[in-house]
């Protein structure tokens, strides 16, 4: 009677439903920037849809995410609820750093959202165009102060591409790099730079207070309910999108790779990652598995084209 007793016990246990994962999230900046407010947001919805019991976001700063990534990758190594975002930022910021750790040290799982970047400046201004921004880029390139994030980063290839079309040498811009949005944000609304450069959601809070005049966008075509031109439109032919990514731990089965990636589909398909992602003005670039990878190939060997035409990777 005892050892049946203890059977059924042993069979209920069997029978519960798994516990959902656990998760903690690395971002590799500082608070306020546009990985932390993915991490952040991946946090919320993964919770709120009941796809996690618990979420924690870590923030690593430093160099362009390669400082969080370096951490991740030997700390975090056959960890299943260890995850990190990056994105283009850290692409470029492992090319330009000449970093011994990139990402391929980690388990890429998904591309998640793109972003067009900006260029502001603060209301006190006197430039009130973009074409006045780069009049005086012209004049001087050296005393024209642009806050973005880390070097490498899609912030200063914006800038780089942009004197590049407009006939400055893109090695003589003075990009003052900042390790989290917060930072560079604090640069521009104190009149410590004279423009600044980020992906368009960072930007547009302090735009529609009044605090930052919007002059420029870096997409193709216009952006619905933004009112500010594109830089092609403008006259400059520079069109970049900055996208994020999740990855997670190396060293994983694939059992566990194949769980993660479940959840962060779930996330992906909910209701509340879509109504995040149209509340931040961010698109859905869904790209994951294989396909993600080649892709993560081609632009990586993309941006190493680029940084080398404008001068910050030798």
């Amino acid at each position: 009677m005892r050892h049946f007793i203890l059977a059924g016990l042993l069979a209920s246990a069997v029978a519960l439903p798994a516990l959902a994962a656990d998760y903690t999230i690395i971002a590799p900046a500082g608070p306020g920037g546009g990985w932390d407010q993915t991490a952040r947001t991946m946090q919320e919805v993964l919770q709120a849809e009941g796809i996690s019991s618990s979420v924690q976001v870590q923030n690593v700063p430093g160099a362009g995410g390669t400082v969080g990534l370096a951490q991740f990758a030997s700390s975090a190594a056959g960890d299943p609820t260890q995850l990190i975002v990056g994105g283009y930022v850290m692409v470029g910021a492992i090319l330009t750093n000449g970093s011994p750790v990139s990402l391929k040290d980690v388990t890429p799982i998904a591309r998640l959202t793109g972003e067009y970047e900006a260029i502001v400046v603060p209301t006190a201004s006197p430039i009130q165009t973009i074409g006045e921004l780069v009049e005086a880029l012209k004049a001087d390139p050296g005393a024209v102060s642009w806050a973005g994030g880390s070097a490498g980063g899609a912030d200063h290839i914006t800038v780089g591409l942009l004197a590049k079309a407009a006939g400055v040498d893109p090695t003589k811009i003075n990009y003052v790099a900042y390790s989290g949005g917060g930072e560079a944000l604090a640069a521009i609304l104190g009149n410590q730079v004279t423009a600044g450069v980020s992906s368009l959601g960072e930007f547009l809070p302090q735009v529609q207070a009044g605090t930052m005049r919007l002059l420029a966008v870096s997409s193709a075509d216009r952006i619905e309910g933004v009112d500010a031109p594109t830089l092609a439109e403008a006259g400059f032919d520079v069109v970049l999108q900055n996208w994020r990514m999740v990855a997670a731990a190396p060293g994983l089965t694939d059992e566990q790779k194949a769980a993660i990636m479940a959840d962060i589909e779930k996330m992906n398909a909910s209701e509340g990652w879509t109504s995040a992602l149209a509340t931040k003005g961010w698109a859905n670039t869904w790209l994951a598995g294989a396909d993600f990878e080649a892709q993560l190939a081609t632009d990586t060997a993309a941006t190493e084209g680029i940084l080398r035409e404008i001068g910050l990777v030798k």
